[in-house]
């Protein structure tokens, strides 16, 4: 098994949050369902994480790495929500305080 297998879930949460294109003013779903998409991602990596988890504690599971690798990445793309998270709403905060 590549060591670095498991690495590879990691960048398509990035790519989420990262644009590939400019975004068009037209089109104001573009942010949501990247966050949307983000979310869920980082809803399955937990749910994940967990399983390997409670396979590791009952004995189950063969591999330690395995899970591991599971929680870091559901830990880093949880850091990296919150991050993008905070940034909303520090521009959203911006906004707020420019004068008309």
């Amino acid at each position: 098994m590549d060591p670095l297998s498991g690495v590879e879930g990691i960048s398509s949460a990035f790519t989420l949050a990262r644009p590939t294109a400019p975004v068009k003013a037209a089109d104001d779903t573009a942010f949501a369902n990247s966050v949307t998409g983000a979310i869920d991602e980082l809803r399955s990596l937990q749910s994940e994480s967990d399983a390997l988890k409670v396979a590791a504690v009952t004995g189950d599971l063969d591999d330690i790495h395995s899970a591991m690798i599971a929680s870091s990445r559901a830990s880093v793309t949880l850091e990296l929500v919150a991050a993008v998270r905070n940034k909303g709403v520090d521009a959203f905060n911006e906004i707020m305080r420019m004068q008309a």
